[in-house]
């Protein structure tokens, strides 16, 4: 295990060329080492106040309750303390947008997808719900950390052999199986993985990874400028005609580079 001194960091979002609004949201908290992207959903701005609310609750979750003794919804065994209590934190979320939603006719239906990424000395915990995405960049390759829970990934996982590419044409492409706020309980993915010495970590909404291939993603990943990379990452998935909100976080892990840039709190 690596000791690490802190992070580089620097997310961007930008409304895109097609949608009126900006519903995606992120947080970048150089204390605690964690980063969140939201990809909100739901109609007269409600899709901004999901992405919002789920990205501020995780931050405050993480910030007030340290590693907690308490686990109302339950403790992976297999995943550390820290990890779990990111877990956590994606469930109180879940949690508070379902009441709000519940509570304000004006916000109901509204959801939003999530990805948050913790790191704890050598290791990076990785919690998700809907299809924004982490992915660690290494040697030219981005390979993705995070399973999607939507319409095209369930079908490939009932049958790997079916056509991907038809898939991604199919009208049901843009499902979503699960957000956060639809339903008072949700299924939170939680993976760890080690670190080494130097890591690139990338989080994305699909507006930015729907349309750039794997090698697009890791290609402006590879200096040392993560303000650049996600620069160019929102750039280039406008560029190819992306129809959606576009958030990338880009962040390296290293013992040489502690600096962080871009905002501090939700965006």
């Amino acid at each position: 295990m690596h000791t690490l001194a802190g992070l580089q960091a620097h997310g961007v979002t930008d409304r895109g060329r097609i949608r009126p609004t900006n519903e995606d949201c992120f947080a970048l908290d150089a204390r605690l080492q964690l980063c969140v992207v939201a990809d909100g959903m739901g109609g007269h701005n409600a899709g901004e106040v999901a992405s919002r609310l789920a990205v501020e609750t995780v931050v405050e979750h993480v910030s007030n309750c340290g590693v907690t003794t308490s686990w109302p919804y339950g403790y992976d065994p297999a995943c550390s303390a820290r990890g779990n209590l990111l877990r956590t934190a994606v469930h109180v979320a879940n949690a508070r947008l379902f009441a709000t939603a519940s509570a304000s006719p004006q916000y109901a239906g509204m959801g939003t997808t999530i990805v948050a990424a913790l790191v704890t000395g050598g290791t990076l915990a990785v919690a998700h719900v809907g299809d924004s995405r982490c992915y660690a960049v290494d040697e030219g390759r981005a390979r993705q950390l995070t399973e999607d829970d939507s319409w095209v990934a369930a079908m490939l996982a009932r049958d790997p052999q079916l056509d991907a590419a038809l898939l991604k044409a199919h009208p049901m492409r843009h499902a979503l199986t699960s957000v956060l706020g639809s339903r008072p309980t949700v299924s939170v993915h939680l993976v760890e993985h080690p670190l080494p010495e130097t890591a690139t970590i990338v989080l994305t909404t699909d507006g930015v990874h729907g349309v750039l291939r794997a090698e697009d993603l890791a290609a402006p990943c590879g200096g040392p400028d993560v303000q650049a990379a996600a620069e160019r990452l929102v750039r280039s998935a406008i560029e190819q005609g992306s129809r959606d909100n576009c958030t990338a976080v880009v962040f390296r892990v290293s013992s040489r580079h502690p600096a962080w840039s871009g905002p501090s709190h939700p965006a």
